[in-house]
Order: C-alpha cells, then sequence, then structure tokens
C-alpha cells in the first residue's frame, strides 16, 4: 500500500514538469529594446490608404499597452523596426437582399506580413501570412448611401493592431 502511495507521488511529481507551461509569459523582445521605430506599412494593393490606417492601429497599440517609446522612422534611437507590408485587399459580397438582387453584406478581407527586427537586423517576430476580415451591411436605401468600407476597414485594423501586439509581447 505504501509503495502504492509513493509510486503515484513520483508519477505525480514527474508529470508535473512535463514542459506545459501557460500561455502568455514568454516575451520575444529582450530587455534592451526600448524604443521600436515603426515606419508607415507598405501597400501593395489598390485600397486606398489601407497602410495609413493599419501603422496609425498598431501605433496606438503599442502606445497603449507598452512602456516603449514609439518613433515612426528607422534610425540609430532605434532599437528594434516594425515593418508591414499589406500584401491584399479583397471586398466580396457576402449576401444578397432577395427582393432587389443587390449586395446586403460585404466581406472584406486583408492580407499582411509583419516583422520585427532588431538593430542587428536579428528577427525577433515575424508573421509572413496574417489574415483579417471583417463584413458590413450596405444600407438598403440608395439615396442615403454611405460607403461602409472604410469603418470596415477601421474595425479591422484595430482588431489586426491588438492581434499583432499581443502575439509580440506573448511570443506567438
Amino acid at each position: 500500500m505504501r509503495r502504492g502511495v509513493a509510486l503515484a507521488l513520483v508519477l505525480c511529481a514527474l508529470g508535473a514538469g512535463c514542459g506545459y507551461h501557460t500561455a502568455g509569459h514568454a516575451v520575444t523582445i529582450p530587455d534592451n529594446v526600448r524604443t521600436i521605430a515603426i515606419p508607415a506599412f507598405v501597400n501593395q494593393t489598390q485600397t486606398f490608404k489601407i497602410e495609413q490606417m493599419l501603422t496609425a492601429a498598431v501605433v496606438r497599440e503599442f502606445g497603449t499597452r507598452t512602456h516603449f517609446h514609439v518613433i515612426n522612422q528607422v534610425n540609430d534611437d532605434a532599437d528594434a523596426a516594425l515593418h508591414g507590408t499589406v500584401l491584399a485587399t479583397y471586398t466580396t459580397p457576402l449576401t444578397y437582399d432577395s427582393k432587389t438582387g443587390r449586395a446586403a453584406s460585404v466581406l472584406v478581407v486583408i492580407s499582411m506580413k509583419v516583422s520585427l527586427l532588431d538593430k542587428q537586423g536579428k528577427v525577433l517576430y515575424q508573421n509572413p501570412s496574417y489574415l483579417f476580415r471583417e463584413t458590413y451591411e450596405v444600407p438598403r436605401d440608395v439615396n442615403s448611401f454611405f460607403e461602409e468600407d472604410t469603418p470596415a476597414f477601421q474595425r479591422l485594423s484595430r482588431d489586426f493592431a491588438q492581434t499583432l501586439v499581443s502575439n509580440i509581447l506573448e511570443g506567438f
């Protein structure tokens, strides 16, 4: 009986150290990084000013959630630089109005790549395939038509920025 209890305690102790850890505690940014340069993202699409929306959202998110000093140009003051490229944007009708045949809701999708590099060019974080989606409703009344794609891209930019900063801080 005592051997069974002792064996059970040993197995529990061994099982406790099996390499699992709580997510969100790994930090990929070294302690010596205090200033991060976030230059304007590159836009390889035809979507007007999408790179500005995304860059501004990321700068805002870093400013509100971290202690890093953020600058907008890569120079000697920057300990690291965050580079982003908008690879593609898509808009496609999601649902149609059965009476008019017009689109009732639209899906917008953005594909991006992002990398955070230290001064020596070492990759601290990278994701070559971010994909974000957002939907919006198309107004039924044509006379009061208001373009909803810009607010949708703004919501998408906010979501992207929150996810990116979380991924960088949590080491994913």
